[in-house]
């Protein structure tokens, strides 16, 4: 753990802050921690995030862009994403907008998950059924995207889950 420096200033709070952007983005709520715990909650932390927003280095719209993107290609579903990011502070209004212009048919997303984890074939019994609908609901989807996806995971076009419509 890094020591707080005695002579802390904006100054050094702005090219920390500058240095970790230069990794990944960051969203303002997860870099005012970072910021505040290396500076021990500084007065000019405000300030300095305020000018990075107002320069554009840091934007909580781009951060959300790629988080939600990063996380799609993972093949996590919408309920994964929307908790995740709010975690990382994003506003519920942003988290709206930017999952509406992902444009993502999370019905195909979870076949997709579920025939790269599970193939083609069809599960076996009950237990295994059960273990299928975990997995892709601690990924994130919902009901429907799951029985969706696990009746795609067979060839027999009667597939028998042992849902109750």
């Amino acid at each position: 753990m890094l020591e707080a420096p005695a002579d802390a200033t904006p100054a050094k709070a702005r090219n920390y802050a500058m240095g970790l952007l230069t990794g990944r983005d960051y969203s303002r709520a997860e870099l005012a921690t970072k910021l505040n715990k290396r500076f021990d909650n500084h007065s000019a932390i405000d300030e300095v995030l305020q000018r990075l927003a107002d320069e554009g280095l840091q934007s909580d719209e781009r951060f959300a862009e790629a988080f939600v993107r990063s996380r799609i290609l993972r093949g996590h579903g919408l309920t994964r994403i929307r908790q995740d990011i709010r975690q990382k502070g994003i506003a519920d209004e942003l988290v709206g907008q930017t999952l509406d212009a992902a444009d993502v048919d999370w019905m195909d997303l979870a076949r997709e998950v579920a025939q790269r984890k599970f193939g083609q074939r069809q599960a076996a019994d009950q237990r295994e059924t059960a273990k299928r609908m975990r997995f892709l609901q601690y990924r994130g989807f919902n009901y429907d995207q799951i029985k969706y996806a696990l009746q795609g995971c067979s060839d027999d076009p009667v597939n028998d889950l042992g849902f109750i419509d």
